[in-house]
């Protein structure tokens, strides 16, 4: 090795969202830290790019709200560092059947939090939403103030942007092939595609979607990480009514619980249209994804009718976007030490499951803290162990239904 320009006190391995605000925290804290990203930065191949993501405080597993609090913090923490803006605040609308077990689990965990939230029937929303929005008379809806649109690409820029300020090194286009134990002077060698190599005291895994082939070509490990590749459209709202749902308007990102899951943003990167996507998608190998799956709009078509009231044109998506989940099979994340002969020297940030990118500064400030000082305050780090699979192949056990829908196939 022998060059003092490849040794690191952490090596970070996926130049995504997670990855970003990890190295930012490492960096922060004055390690000498190395990003590495096996494509372009801010490429458009995984699951930390593109227009929108959701903000929301409202869980059925209580374990997250406090994560998301701390998150919507620390977002604008990172903010005012670097002097622009990522996040924009809007109120968080969740409805569905009144009988839904995962809606009553979202108002036992808003409870359970003390997390400030209003229940409201039929008529209520017709008021507060001036006929924007209906919902059928046995559902109800659950508002609460804390929601809000993430612009992705520029998130992702900006931790990159920080750990740079703080003195972080970012390489692209370095596709990591292998991880060995330095056996002569303690840490670890990562070896590259291109036969370039880095020494690091510490590293963190954070591969999204390629997280499962590289801990099984690193230890012959499978980890239940499942890529599932997913669709985002975007509606056009009818000509006339465009104003009534932007966010401006104080329109809300929303969830609908039940079969399908849907969620959607305010009118917001793309004046006159707004995201409504079902949350789910097709099992893909990532390096050969097939782009844009088919999929069966019906019933998302008719939820569309019902919910907005005939003010959008249902009748074809405007817009499609491309992305990627990792799944795990209880959709809960994989936050913990890569064990075995790296003990804790290696830190798995992974299966982030279509619903991770919002807490990602409090994930990144997780992973650091782990890789740093084997031990994170403030998150009951037991729902994210690697281990929980080998006690249940299922994960941990939930009274509700999964949110996330796979479909067989792509077509």
């Amino acid at each position: 090795m022998g060059s003092s320009t490849n040794e690191f006190d952490v090596i970070v391995i996926g130049g995504g969202i997670m990855g970003s605000a990890t190295a930012y925290q490492t960096a922060k804290r004055g390690c000498k830290t190395l990003l590495l990203e096996q494509f372009d930065l801010l490429h458009h191949l995984g699951s930390s790019h593109g227009e929108s993501r959701t903000i929301r405080g409202t869980y059925p597993e209580d374990y997250y709200t406090n994560m998301v609090l701390e998150a919507s913090e620390l977002w604008r923490e990172a903010e005012s560092e670097a002097g622009y803006k990522v996040y924009t605040s809007t109120p968080q609308l969740d409805m569905g059947p009144a009988n839904d077990a995962s809606l009553k689990a979202v108002i036992a965990s808003c409870q359970k939090n003390s997390f400030s939230f209003q229940i409201l029937d039929h008529d209520e929303v017709a008021s507060k939403f001036s006929g924007r929005l209906s919902i059928p008379e046995n559902w109800i809806a659950v508002l609460t103030e804390l929601g809000g649109v993430i612009k992705p690409t520029k998130a992702v820029s900006m931790f990159q942007a920080l750990a740079f300020r703080r003195g972080a090194v970012l390489k692209d286009n370095m596709e990591v092939k292998d991880i060995k134990r330095d056996e002569v002077r303690g840490g670890m060698v990562v070896y590259i595609a291109t036969g370039d190599k880095f020494w690091g005291r510490k590293c963190v895994v954070t591969a999204g979607a390629w997280t499962k082939k590289l801990v099984h070509s690193v230890t012959g490990h499978e980890l239940p990480i499942q890529p599932l590749e997913t669709a985002v459209w975007y509606w056009r709202i009818k000509e006339g009514h465009e104003e009534k749902f932007t966010i401006k308007g104080d329109f809300p990102t929303f969830a609908s619980y039940g079969r399908p899951y849907i969620y959607g943003t305010p009118s917001l990167e793309f004046p006159g249209l707004i995201k409504i996507a079902v949350h789910g998608g097709c099992p893909c190998d990532p390096d050969k994804r097939p782009w844009m799956p088919g999929r069966d709009l019906d019933s998302l078509k008719e939820w569309i009718e019902g919910r907005f009231l005939g003010l959008l044109d249902c009748s074809t998506p405007a817009a499609t976007q491309s992305c990627i989940y990792s799944m795990t099979p209880d959709e809960d994340f994989v936050l913990d030490f890569l064990g075995g002969e790296f003990g804790e020297d290696v830190v798995i940030g992974g299966g982030f499951s279509g619903h991770g990118f919002k807490m990602s500064p409090v994930i990144g400030r997780i992973l650091a803290d782990l890789v740093l000082t084997g031990r994170a305050d403030g998150v009951e780090l037991k729902h994210f162990r690697i281990g929980r699979f080998d006690e249940n192949p299922k994960g941990n056990v939930k009274e509700f239904a999964d949110q996330v829908g796979f479909n067989e196939s792509p077509y």
